[in-house]
């Protein structure tokens, strides 16, 4: 007989993962027991040494399929002659190194359960079990138990009791646990709060929007605001009350065979969406279910229902699908409470469908898509957060990271994991911030962190910096692209000196002027700006990022180059406004930004010369482009200090304008140019440094045409190159970067 105490580490609570080893050790007939201990699993396991053998090797081959094992370590006990195997109270006054499970979509047990007549949780709209269900979004405590959960307030009925306390049993500490009996309910209200009378709240919900209303749908973690898709009416309404324009809304389909009725699929992609994750996937549209879902645009955001409520809510609108999105006013956080969401959402919704189960962490749905064959984020919330990214060293002490300002995210360091936010929006929202430093907190509590330095950006003006210069603690500031270089290295595992090709719309340089065509050469703890597109003056600050003819005037000056087509098109009066504010230097910041350079030719060739989202005119010069067979490049120079002079693209680009070549053509001739540019210069600083690895980042690495065809290049010149995965590579993921950054520079004072 030997006794063994084992320590496991890792993403094991909320997952099931303590019914798994009550399970296992029964079975192998060991007696002992496991509790949670912080973010471990404590087990005490003792029988004879091949069974014991057996149970270690199975902890982590047949650990649950939602659980993440970083570690496990077991040492020798005492045979203390105990009898059974049993699971013990969390040890809560012990909380440290906490991991938290995401939510996780509704499992194939449980969705055949809910439309089983004979099921007792039958249509209930709340189902779980240890294998699905909400997680980030109801924990209020550390370690997971249901005392530290939203659900708290919800005592369990005798039959849920039971199945809570038997081990057999597949909702065995299965934290949310519920049914209609003891668990939260649905009402429904009018568009002033006051309660419909209704028999079957969901039904008559569904039935609103099948005549054409908007509603607004408490979900996971926050709102939904949902209409019938193919009513064009409907679709065009929301937009108008929503004031969203012409950005894509989300589509939730009943099933991947009612997607691909309107999208092109891949394996890869149709995996996306039956994932535990089921994020929000950008899909190639072949067909259109009304023309104001997302207009112009080749793609198609689509989900598939991941919560019972969502599944029911299909059902009962007749299989049709469902416009999707976020339950706010322009980029605001998500309405989470369901006061918040009368006050927030009045005017846009007529009705309100609420349930009475608090949200604690708001938390969007995650945007993804397949570029070159692997998952590129986009959003990364529901789903992933708040699952660490894995440092290639370790933290000597932990880290508060704040991010940027744009696509806001932060991040706590602790040893070598660093656990990303969800998205919180952009933080020049006052309501987005105000949710930025709730959050801040709420992960502090939760993950048992109390960071010893705030890493952030250069911008002083940013609201993450200002928010890291109140905390009181020590700062470690980081550039913006060098910390994107730092966010794909760090979950890439590279610690070797990399190129950092990082492109994206606007950073605070070192040297006062705009950065955002850059390539960098250094590591964690430092970098080089080894080269960088030509600086242009950015006419008016921002407001060039929204109107991009901005910056087509400016690039036509800097070339010295006149647009037939593009003079007749805009006002003269406001060319020649724009041309004095260049001349003078009035509030006009030089830029290297190849963002801008893509929105300075998106409206050369016609594209788009006023944008209403973000991105908007580089995503359409990408849509061009997109399918045209290589037509060659446009010429540039690269200069002996690292510029590269884009002034004989430009003039080649309005060349072709004049001559009525195709604006396909342009589009595709241009994003080969900046192929070109890439690997000319990538191929320059491998001649001078030996440097063989390059890293793409920043929020121009979304275009899929350009980053694939860059990896491709690269590799064919013989570059090891690497692209983002695990977290997106604009600005949400700037506070991995951060982290890491300051991580790297701690240790060198360690």
């Amino acid at each position: 007989m030997e006794r063994r105490a084992i320590t496991v580490t890792g993403i094991v609570q909320g997952v099931g993962f303590r019914p798994f080893v009550f399970g296992l050790a029964t079975r192998l007939r060991l007696a002992g027991f496991a509790r949670n201990d912080g973010g471990h699993v404590i087990i005490e396991v003792e029988g004879g040494g091949e069974a014991l053998d057996q149970f270690t090797s199975a902890l982590n081959r047949d650990a649950p399929g939602l659980a993440r094992i970083d570690a496990i370590s077991s040492q020798s006990l005492p045979v203390a002659g105990t009898c059974g195997f049993r699971i013990e109270k969390s040890a809560a006054a012990h909380a440290k190194d906490v991991f938290i499970s995401p939510d996780v979509a509704t499992c194939a047990d449980c969705l055949r359960e809910l439309f089983d007549p004979a099921d007792r949780r039958y249509r209930y709209p709340f189902i779980n079990c240890t294998n699905c269900g909400p997680r980030l979004t109801i924990v209020t405590g550390a370690p997971y138990d249901r005392e530290r959960t939203t659900m708290a307030s919800f005592t369990m009925c005798d039959a849920c009791r039971a199945e809570y306390e038997n081990p057999a049993d597949r909702r065995f500490h299965a934290q949310p646990i519920a049914c209609r009996r003891c668990g939260p309910q649905l009402r429904l209200l009018n568009e002033d709060g006051q309660l419909l009378g209704a028999d079957d709240s969901l039904r008559d919900f569904a039935s609103a929007i099948v005549q054409g209303q908007i509603g607004a749908l408490k979900g996971l973690g926050g709102f939904h605001l949902v209409c019938d898709a193919t009513n064009e009416n409907a679709v065009r309404r929301l937009r108008a009350r929503k004031h969203r324009e012409e950005k894509p809304f989300a589509v939730m389909f009943r099933d991947v065979a009612a997607a691909r009725a309107h999208c092109a699929l891949s394996e890869s992609e149709e995996q996306l969406l039956r994932s535990p994750v089921a994020p929000i996937v950008l899909l190639h549209k072949t067909s259109d279910i009304s023309n104001s879902i997302a207009p112009g645009n080749q793609h198609l955001g689509a989900m598939l229902p991941y919560t019972p409520l969502h599944h029911l809510l299909i059902e009962a609108a007749e299989q049709r699908p469902l416009i999707m999105t976020s339950g706010n006013r322009s980029d605001e956080p998500i309405a989470r409470d369901n006061g918040e969401a009368l006050e927030q959402l009045r005017g846009i919704a007529d009705v309100f469908l609420l349930h009475d189960r608090p949200i604690n962490v708001r938390c969007d749905d995650s945007v993804t898509r397949i570029v070159a064959g692997r998952e590129l984020p986009i959003r990364r919330s529901r789903g992933y957060a708040p699952q660490p990214v894995q440092l290639p060293f370790a933290s000597p002490a932990p880290i508060l990271a704040v991010g940027g300002q744009l696509k806001g995210t932060f991040a706590f360091a602790r040893r070598q994991h660093t656990f990303l936010s969800h998205h919180l929006g952009d933080l020049d929202h006052h309501q987005a911030f105000v949710a930025f430093e709730r959050d801040i907190a709420l992960y502090r509590e939760l993950f048992q962190i109390e960071p010893a330095c705030v890493a952030h950006d250069l911008h002083p003006d940013y609201a993450s910096t200002r928010f890291a210069e109140s905390t009181g603690l020590p700062l470690i500031a980081a550039q913006h692209h060098h910390a994107h270089m730092t966010s794909c290295m760090a979950e890439n595992g590279l610690t070797e000196p990399t190129i950092g090709v990082t492109f994206d719309g606007l950073g605070h340089g070192t040297d006062g002027t705009v950065w955002g065509g850059e390539f960098l050469i250094g590591d964690y703890a430092g970098f080089t700006r080894a080269a960088h597109l030509r600086c242009v003056g950015m006419p008016g600050g921002d407001q060039a990022t929204r109107e991009p003819w901005r910056m087509a005037v400016a690039h036509l000056r800097d070339a010295d180059a006149e647009c037939r087509s593009f003079n007749s098109r805009v006002p003269a009066h406001d060319i020649r406004l724009v041309r004095q504010m260049l001349e003078r230097s009035f509030n006009t910041p030089m830029t290297s930004s190849a963002g801008r350079l893509f929105d300075a030719v998106a409206s050369l060739a016609g594209v788009r010369d006023r944008v209403s989202y973000e991105g908007q005119a580089a995503m359409e010069l990408e849509w061009l482009a997109t399918g045209v067979d290589d037509a060659g490049a446009y010429p540039f120079a690269l200069e002996a200090d690292g510029t590269v002079d884009t002034r004989p693209m430009i003039k080649a680009v309005v060349s072709d304008i004049d001559r009525d070549v195709d604006n396909r053509i342009i589009a595709r001739r241009f994003h080969s140019t900046v192929v070109e540019i890439i690997a000319s210069v990538c191929g320059r600083i491998r001649q001078d440094t030996g440097i063989k690895s390059a890293v793409l980042s920043g929020g121009v690495f979304m275009n899929a045409l350009l980053t694939t065809e860059v990896l491709t290049r690269l590799a064919a010149d013989g570059f090891r190159v690497y692209r983002h995965r695990l977290v997106p590579p604009n600005d949400a993921g700037l506070s991995l970067g951060q982290a890491a950054i300051a991580a790297a520079r701690l240790c060198l004072v360690a």
